[in-house]
This record gives structure tokens, C-alpha cells and sequence, in this order.
């Protein structure tokens, strides 16, 4: 009823409503979800920014100051890009409301010091730049809270020091870049340098920086450089350091470290550089071996295996007669116990280069199959079959058709008793009779009668 009434007040509402969210500024250019103000003049932010913008870029102007929650009606932003302006610092609650952004870009202005307070909230934050300031300090809860982060850039700044310590595992889990590249870092934390994690520390550039040469310095950069990260295989000529703090005497350590002769190295060991896995099925009580063979060549290699059952096994800590460990690394089980199955990891260590490489082998030990009879029985079952064969054999006619029947002996004359006479499959004659039963396996003899009238039978 009230648009009915006031038609002209309602189309002013949408209107306004509609400007609100979805008109463009005049200087701005609105594609999709994208809004580029980038070259545009502007001294301050524009009031009123489309709410659907995922891209915001407004680079290449002259803001000096963004005000506390200038982006909080941008639910959606993900990409800001305010390189290349004029600004000195940044007020609390400026990224307030604004916890979507994943890349943000404050390249190229005049910051000074990077306090805790600017990035709180942006927990989703993948990529930060801000190379290309007057940064001459980190505080040391910047990065706090920055889960997500993956990259960071700080190169071209004016930083002395920097809070290493801050960053952990379960802190910043994805971190793989951290350039610190040509900034004014003299002396570092060494140890807060190495117990940053793996991936930090393959992803950290301290390049065109003006340290002092020490052997602590040196012993950090001869492990990266042995590990081939490329921090160090690209910019070799850019890591440079100066004797005594003297900046005249600069020398390139990674082509020229006779300087550094005197230095003790720790040898410390690489993270497994290879891998290799396989399966092994075994029977309970069989004996098994485990090679440990693995990417080193080296003939002085130490070696440890753990075990699901056993835990770590060297040579040193076997007690078990039914385990051995040879020098080449082969873990040999004697009698296997299902107990035993499980992942076997070998680590063969190269003390003088300090690698080691990983071979992983899964077993699995399987239980004998149950015999479906038992071997006593299954033997005199055998043995009662074959009697009952060898008499029906016996006492049974092979051949029962008429035509087959062999023809009765003459009854006349009665032929006396004379052993000689008979022939048997056992008997060594040669007579043509013979020929006839070689493939008889026993001899059926017809009844005998003797000189006494009674009647035998040659026994088989």
C-alpha cells in the first residue's frame, strides 16, 4: 500500500538500494566479479564498492590512509591489490569483516613497520606482499594467526631483524616462501633459522642481505646448498657475505669458502632423499631376509631398521639369537611370527655427506594351512584301500563274459605232483608259458590233485 501511495519515494529506495550494491564508480571498470580502479587518480577509497566484487584492485593511485572497516560490506573479496600508493601505515580494523581475503598486496608504498595489528582476522590469508616499502621492522606477532599463509614477500625493505622464532609447524603448517632478499640482515638467530620447519627453511631467501661471515652463517648455508634448494642454485653470485663486517671486504662464500676453512661443520643429517617400498608375504616360522638397498652408493654406511614388533634394530642393539643384521644392511628373521607383520623401515645414513636414503618393506606373515585330515589317519585310510583293492584283485574273476573263459585242463591222464613242472610269474623259465604270464602280477593255478587222492592248491 505504501508503494502504492508514494511510487515516487519507492523507485528512490530501489534505487538507492541497487546503487549500494551493484553500480560500478565512474572510475572504476566492473567486469564479473572483478572491479579494477588501478590508475584511476584516487586520493581515498570510493564509498560505495560493488558487495559481489571477489577482485578489488587499486593499484597505481595515490591513497595515503584507508579507514577502519573499509572493506567489511565486501563479504566476497579474495584478491585486494593496493600496490603502488602512498601509504605509511595501516589503522586497526582496516581488514575488518574482510576474513575471505586470500591475496593481498600492499607492494610498493611507504610502510615503515609492520605492527601485530594489520593482518588480524585474515586467517584464510595464502599470499602476502609487501616488498618494495621502507619496512625497517617486523613486530613479532605480524604473523600470528596467518594459518593459511603460503607465501610471503619482504624483499627490497630496510629490515634488520626479523621474529623467526614465530614461526612453527603448527602455526604457519603450509609456509614454503619467505624472501627476505635484499634487505639489511647482518646477524641472524642461527638456531631459530634452523629450527624453522623444512619447508620454511627450503623456501627461505636471505640473498643480497649484508651478513657477517661467521661459521655458524656458513655451516646453515653449506647444508641448504648440499640439499639443492633454490634459494641457493639460483642466486649462488647473490649470496655474499663481509669479513669482519668490513662492507669492502664482500665475498661470494658459495664459489669462495677458503675462508671458512677452519670452520667445524656439523654433519648433520638430510631428510630420506629416496624412498623405495615393497611387499614380502611370508609363512609363520619361515625365515626371511630384508634388503636395505636404497639410492647410496657409498661403501661406509650405517644402518637402522624399525620394526612394528621390535621397535629399532641395529647392530650394536640386537639380543636375539633369531634376528641378525648384516653389514650390507639385510635384516634376516629366522623364525617369523604373525606379530612381525607389519612396515619395516631401513635408514641408511652417510655420515661424511650427510645424506641418508629410506627403503620400506611391508610384511606380512601368514598361518599355516590347516590340513583337512589328519596325516595318521589320512595314512591308514591309505593303506586300508589299497588291501581292499588288493583282494578284490585276488578273490574276484577279472574277466566274467563267456567268450573270454579259458578252457578246462584234460582230466586224463592225472598228471602226478613234480614242483618243476610249475611255472609261476616268479619262476626264471624261459618256455613259451612263461611268455603268456609276463604281465601277470600274481599266478591263478587250477587244483592239483596228489598221489594220495586229496586235492591242492599252490598258494599265491
Amino acid at each position: 500500500m505504501t508503494c502504492g501511495l508514494y511510487p515516487g519515494l519507492s523507485l528512490l529506495l530501489l534505487c538507492l538500494l541497487y546503487s549500494s550494491e551493484g553500480t560500478c564508480p565512474s572510475m572504476c571498470l566492473c567486469v564479473s566479479d572483478t572491479v579494477s580502479c588501478s590508475s584511476s587518480g584516487l586520493t581515498k577509497l570510493p564509498m560505495l564498492l560493488p558487495t559481489f566484487s571477489v577482485t578489488l584492485d587499486l593499484s597505481h593511485n595515490h591513497l595515503s590512509w584507508l579507514y577502519p572497516g573499509s572493506f567489511n560490506r565486501m563479504a566476497r573479496l579474495e584478491n585486494l591489490r593496493i600496490a603502488h600508493n602512498q601509504l605509511s601505515t595501516l589503522s586497526p580494523g582496516v581488514f575488518q569483516n574482510a576474513s575471505g581475503l586470500r591475496h593481498l598486496d600492499l607492494s610498493s608504498n611507504k610502510l615503515q613497520v609492520v605492527e601485530q595489528h594489520y593482518f588480524q582476522g585474515l586467517w584464510r590469508l595464502e599470499e602476502l606482499f609487501l616488498f618494495n616499502n621502507k619496512i625497517a621492522q617486523v613486530e613479532a606477532g605480524t604473523l600470528i594467526g596467518l594459518s593459511s599463509l603460503k607465501k610471503v614477500y619482504f624483499s627490497l625493505n630496510q629490515i634488520t631483524h626479523f621474529p623467526f622464532f614465530s614461526i612453527h609447524d603448527h602455526s604457519h603448517p603450509f609456509l614454503t616462501m619467505l624472501d627476505l632478499s635484499s634487505n639489511r640482515l647482518t646477524r641472524l638467530p642461527w638456531e631459530d633459522v634452523k629450527a624453522l620447519p623444512r619447508l620454511v627453511q627450503r623456501g627461505l631467501y636471505l640473498h643480497n642481505n649484508s651478513l657477517i661471515c661467521d661459521c655458524s652463517m656458513y655451516s646453515v648455508f653449506w647444508h641448504w646448498d648440499l640439499r639443492g634448494y633454490d634459494s641457493m642454485k639460483n642466486f649462488v653470485d647473490a649470496h655474499t657475505c663481509t669479513i669482519y663486517g668490513d662492507p669492502r671486504a664482500s665475498i661470494r662464500f658459495l664459489r669462495y669458502n677458503r675462508f671458512f676453512h677452519n670452520c667445524t661443520v656439523e654433519k648433520a643429517v638430510m631428510q630420506p632423499v629416496t624412498v623405495l617400498l615393497s611387499n614380502v608375504l611370508v609363512s609363520e616360522g619361515e625365515g626371511v631376509r630384508l634388503d636395505c638397498q636404497t639410492s647410496l652408493n657409498s661403501s661406509d654406511l650405517s644402518f637402522t631398521w624399525l620394526s612394528p614388533s621390535k621397535g629399532y634394530i641395529t647392530q650394536a642393539s640386537i639380543n636375539d639369537t633369531l634376528i641378525s643384521l648384516f653389514s650390507n644392511g639385510t635384516l634376516e628373521i629366522q623364525a617369523t611370527k604373525v606379530n612381525d607383520s607389519g612396515l619395516y623401515v631401513c635408514t641408511a645414513v652417510d655420515i661424511k655427506q650427510g645424506l641418508n636414503a629410506t627403503r620400506e618393506v611391508n610384511v606380512t606373515v601368514l598361518l599355516p594351512a590347516v590340513e583337512p585330515f589328519n596325516t595318521g589317519y589320512t595314512t591308514l585310510l591309505g593303506c586300508v584301500v589299497t588291501t581292499v583293492l588288493i583282494l578284490v584283485y585276488l578273490y574276484l574273476t577279472p574277466c566274467r563274459c563267456s567268450w573270454c573263459k579259458q578252457p578246462k585242463p584234460p582230466v586224463n591222464p592225472i598228471a602226478t605232483y613234480n614242483p618243476s613242472t610249475l611255472t609261476s610269474v616268479f619262476s626264471p623259465s624261459t618256455t613259451d608259458q612263461h611268455k603268456t604270464h609276463t604281465n601277470r602280477h600274481v599266478a591263478f593255478m587250477e587244483p592239483m590233485i596228489s598221489e594220495d587222492g586229496t586235492e591242492w592248491t599252490q598258494e599265491s
